[in-house]
This record gives structure tokens, sequence and C-alpha cells, in this order.
């Protein structure tokens, strides 16, 4: 019996071990990429060595950029995308919780249809009502802002939904000993469901912030200024059709740039964020 655990844990461990070298073998061959210069690259076999282009490559990128993408140093770029990241992430989950609150605790005619009426818009993201957003946005005069590659993003009824089933888990009493200390509706709000919705935040806040930074037609779309465009946009435009024309130590390094972000609030918040994911009891 021992013996057979001992080999299901070495199979499962082994299993595992492959898993995790074909899921990073891909972001190690594009670091190592990024250190080389072009003519290297298009000159396999690669080396799996570091190389000496390191700086070049990420210097080129932080700096200057690439021709294709309008000389716009990806610093630049980066910045734009850690906005509209951060701005469609808090949007959706202050406008999120508001809806939710409402609509649990707040009793109104038609609040059911309310809900409802946010729920159906699932069926309408962003690519099916595209062309009357962008016409709303260049009426507005919002082209090349931050509030056009944020605010048509920001609205979401999976949020809602989700706020909305965890509140419906808060006890009646809790609600009755709130309004017996005197706490009004924004006092509980801010007081009680806030701490007690903390995990739920982190979840939505990691899931949403990697939907903002990974955005690529809505940006592409909205901005016409290369100063005003994100990474992912960025990174599109550097590769041309032609592998020669191509930068590509300066796309690699790009690639590794733009996944340092998600990586780092995934890292950051992971305790919350698996947390939020598999609590069922609050």
């Amino acid at each position: 019996m021992i013996e057979t655990r001992q080999t299901g844990r070495l199979i499962a461990h082994f299993l595992l071990i492959v898993a995790v070298i074909a899921m990073g073998f891909p972001l190690y061959y594009t670091f190592i990429a990024s250190t080389h210069t072009s003519s290297e690259i298009l000159s396999p076999p690669l080396s799996m060595l570091p190389g000496s282009n390191i700086a070049g490559a990420y210097g080129l990128a932080l700096t200057k950029g690439a021709s294709s993408a309008g000389n716009v140093s990806m610093t630049l770029m980066l910045w734009n995308s850690l906005v509209m990241a951060l701005a469609i992430a808090i949007g959706k989950i202050v406008i999120s919780m508001l809806s939710a609150y409402a609509i649990v605790f707040f009793r109104f005619p038609l609040r059911l249809v309310c809900f409802w009426m946010i729920f159906i818009t699932l069926m309408l993201p962003v690519e099916v009502r595209i062309v009357p957003t962008y016409q709303v946005i260049v009426s507005l005069g919002l082209l090349d802002t931050y509030a056009g590659l944020t605010v048509p993003l920001m609205a979401s009824a999976t949020a809602t939904f989700l706020f909305r089933q965890f509140f419906l888990t808060i006890p009646d009493e809790l609600v009755e000993a709130a309004r017996l200390d005197g706490a009004g509706a924004m006092r509980f709000f801010k007081d009680i469901l806030l701490p007690l919705s903390r995990t739920n935040i982190a979840a939505l806040f990691v899931v949403t912030f990697i939907y903002g930074w990974t955005q690529y037609l809505w940006p592409l779309l909205v901005t016409t200024d290369p100063a005003m465009g994100t990474i992912i946009v960025a990174l599109k435009k550097m590769v041309n059709f032609s592998d020669a024309d191509t930068p590509w130590d300066a796309v690699m390094a790009t690639a590794i740039l733009a996944l340092l972000p998600p990586v780092a609030v995934i890292v950051g918040m992971q305790k919350l964020f698996v947390k939020g994911l598999v609590e069922t009891e609050k």
C-alpha cells in the first residue's frame, strides 16, 4: 500500500514537472531571445543561454521604441496600459458593488427587473456594441483620452451578479443589528460590507486588471495618437510582414515587459485571489 502511494506521488510530481516545463519554456525562450540580436534570432539554432544584447534590447524598448509603433518608448506604453487596467478594474468593482448593494438591500419597484436588465447585458459584449459605442466616444470628443479608453469598459454584469450573490448570504440579523446601532446606508456599506467583501474584491481585481491590460481591439480603435497607445497594441504593430524588417530583439523585450505588471498583480494578491475563488463560507 505504501509503495503504491509513493509510486502515485512520483507519477503526479513527474506530470506536474512536465506541465511546468511545457508552460514555462515559451516564457524562457522569449526572455532568452530578448537578450540576443535580431540577426542571431533569425539564424537558428538560437542559444538557450542569455546573450549580450540585454541592455541594448531593453534599452531600445524602454527609451526609443520601434519606428513601426511610432517611435514611442515602451515606458509610456506601459504607463498607458497601467492607467487603463487600473481604471477598468477599480471602475468595475465600484460600479458593480454599488449596483449589487442597491439591488439587494434597498426595496424599490421593479428591483428584480433592473437586475435582470443588467444581467442580460452579458449577451452584449464590447465586440457586439462596438460601432455605437465608438460613435458615442467620437461625439463626446473622447478619442485619444484615458476616459475614452476606460469608461466604456467599466460596467460589468458578471461582477454585479457575483457581488449580489455574496450580499444575499449576509444574515438579516447583521443588517438589523447595524440599523439598531444607528448605522446608515453608507456606513453599513463602508464598515460592514467592504471588509466582508475583501476576498471577493481581490479576486475580481485580479481578473478585471488582466482583462483591462490585455485589451487590444478597443484601444486600437479609440487611439490615433501613438503616445496614447497601449503596450499590447504596440507589440502587434512592431511585428512586420517581413521577418527581416522586424526588430525581434525589441519585440521579445517588449513581450517580457508586458508580462511583468500582470504577474506582479497575481503574485502580490495570490492568497486573497485564491481565497476569494474557493471560499464558500463568510
